[in-house]
């Protein structure tokens, strides 16, 4: 049975200021956007991205990640608390962040972006999509590192088994790493090499909805539910039912951008 190391969450102390971990995976998250965005640039002028313009993409994406991932874990998952708590709102250090929330922020960003550069939304969003995976993966890991988002109890038999030794002494999935290897390594494989080639405008965010959707939802049922929370309806979690219009929207979307580009 593994044992989850327990690594100290502040990767660097500063006296009375300090350095986290997973404020550095967010860091590694917007590096991963950066690279990847150029070297596509460089790999496909023609459709017509700057490198200007992909800083700029990455400004407005920054402030979509940290206001709306904020603004949803407040709204999904403790608005009662914030609303008698409201000064906890500003107290990012202590977590608190939500995958959903920050995605619909990115979905204002880059409407927004959009909107200045005269580019139509789904050209943003096809490009935008395969430069993500990488940065969940590495949100992930700084998950991992903190011990949170742990997952259900599993059999002691279970090779893959890990204790949590902050949690308990059972032993648990590592649904952090799962979620690594699905949300991340795997979408970012799947949408990095469908979009290698031209596609019908659309196809390359619904690939990333559907993809990034069915690998929350399966996780989820390996991942320990919000002790707050606990199981929704039909016995799924917070994560699950956030997931589903994910899904279905880029079926949907998927479905409908083919017909239009084939009339």
């Amino acid at each position: 049975m593994l044992i989850h190391p327990q690594i100290d969450p502040v990767a660097v102390h500063l006296g009375p200021l300090s350095i986290r971990w997973y404020g550095l995976m967010y860091l590694v998250g917007f590096v991963m956007f950066l690279v990847l965005g150029h070297y596509r640039i460089r790999k496909h002028p023609q459709r017509g991205w700057t490198g200007p313009q992909l800083d700029d993409m990455l400004f407005y994406g920054v402030l979509g990640v940290i206001g709306g991932g904020r603004l949803g874990y407040i709204l999904f998952y403790k608005l009662n608390y914030y609303l008698a708590h409201p000064l906890e709102v500003f107290k990012l250090w202590e977590g608190g962040m939500s995958f959903h929330g920050g995605f619909l922020g990115v979905v204002v960003a880059m409407l927004l972006f959009a909107r200045k550069t005269n580019k139509r939304f789904f050209e943003v969003a096809d490009f935008v999509a395969p430069l993500v995976p990488l940065g969940l993966a590495a949100g992930r890991l700084g998950n991992f590192i903190n011990g949170e988002l742990w997952g259900r109890v599993t059999s002691g038999d279970a090779w893959w088994a890990m204790v949590f030794p902050l949690v308990d002494q059972q032993p648990r999935h590592a649904s952090q790493l799962y979620e690594f290897a699905l949300e991340g390594v795997a979408l970012f494989l799947l949408l990095w090499l469908f979009s290698a080639r031209d596609r019908a405008r659309g196809q390359v965010s619904a690939l990333f909805l559907i993809g990034y959707g069915l690998a929350r939802f399966t996780v989820e049922f390996a991942r320990e539910p919000d002790h707050f929370l606990g199981f929704l309806a039909l016995g799924l979690s917070m994560g699950q039912w956030l997931s589903l219009p994910m899904i279905l929207a880029g079926v949907a979307l998927f479905v409908l951008s083919g017909k239009q580009a084939r009339r």
